[in-house]
């Protein structure tokens, strides 16, 4: 009998300014000023600022349904 490993998939629950900005493809102060702007919902866990993957993506399609408008 082996011990085969079991590859376990982690989602994260929330993402950091960085990660985000990742995702985006935007500089980490674009979405800095995102966040300062209210744009970008966020929450300040301590003294670090985190954003629920639910948020990018109200982000995201708020931007994209603004672009279909602006037509």
């Amino acid at each position: 009998m082996t011990n085969a490993r079991r590859h376990v998939e982690i989602t994260p629950k929330w993402f950091t300014v960085p990660q985000v900005a990742e995702m985006l493809s935007f500089s980490v102060s674009k979405t800095k000023t995102l966040v300062i702007s209210g744009e970008l919902r966020s929450l300040k866990d301590g003294r670090s600022r985190r954003i629920l993957p639910e948020w990018v993506d109200q982000y995201v399609a708020r931007r994209a349904s603004e672009a279909e408008t602006d037509r």
